[in-house]
């Protein structure tokens, strides 16, 4: 008998398509307590569009997404948000507000139609903010800070919410090579913590130090997962990103390197 945990999160033949264009076909994962899973891709295969299905943002073309076994599309929105935190690729700041109280938006989803925020809350952003680096400029206009910045907030905004599921679109956009660490230092510690994971990323030398499993996606209704170690190659990530992909090895882990010659 298996004494894995039940899934948090997982999808059942799921279909993303666009303007009659499939572009994920028959996908089915499950993801633990526990678990980071790097979504992989070229752009235009489906990452953001298969993120905002797995969230319940879109339709599916065909198949079910469940959360802690219940159907998404069935949910009610702040149940869904209380348990999944879904970080878009883009996060537009129109009005003025402070650092601190964008990041209190992520607590919404706990607090009553007409509550307030309360003390626990302050607190949770306040830690939010600390964990990016952003608390010293918890009173700063959101419309002063630079993409980089402005995306550690939008990072820290999911953190208050404090999911058990967190769906990440391209969270290192924007973020220096430090940050783009620190960021997945960052979740990699929130799964280790019993969370579930679910990140598509560009960079997929990111994926081979931070993720567990990995689910590429070609674009075309194909798709491979498994582990990290097992299913990043170099034939099929040259396939993926249509560019010739090297191995070399770096501190015992294996990472690729595109050519820029065409792959074959």
């Amino acid at each position: 008998m298996s004494t894995s945990p039940d899934p948090l999160f997982s999808c059942h033949d799921l279909s993303v398509a666009v303007a009659g264009r499939t572009l994920v076909e028959g996908l089915s994962f499950a993801v633990r307590p526990g678990e980071l899973l790097a979504i992989l891709g070229q752009n235009g295969s489906g990452k953001t569009l298969t993120m905002h299905t797995l969230a319940g943002l879109r339709p599916a073309a065909g198949g079910q997404v469940h959360l802690q076994g219940r159907d998404v599309s069935a949910s009610r929105r702040q149940d869904t948000a209380r348990r999944l935190a879904l970080l878009p690729q883009h996060v537009d700041d129109i009005f003025p507000a402070t650092v601190l109280d964008t990041a209190m938006i992520g607590r919404h989803p706990h607090i009553g139609r007409f509550g307030w925020e309360s003390a626990e809350d302050v607190a949770v952003t306040q830690a939010a903010l600390a964990a990016v680096d952003l608390d010293e400029l918890a009173q700063r206009d959101v419309l002063t800070l630079s993409g980089g910045e402005r995306r550690r907030l939008a990072i820290a905004q999911v953190l208050t919410q404090q999911p058990q599921v967190y769906l990440l679109d391209e969270p290192t956009t924007h973020l220096d090579p430090q940050h783009q660490i620190d960021a997945l230092r960052l979740f990699r510690r929130q799964a280790d913590d019993g969370a579930a994971v679910v990140a598509s990323l560009h960079d997929v030398n990111l994926a081979v130090r931070f993720a567990d499993r990995c689910l590429l996606l070609y674009g075309d209704g194909r798709w491979d997962i498994g582990a990290t170690g097992e299913v990043l190659d170099e034939a099929r990530l040259s396939e993926l990103f249509a560019t010739r992909m090297e191995a070399l090895v770096w501190r015992n882990l294996r990472l690729f390197v595109a050519s820029g010659d065409v792959a074959p």
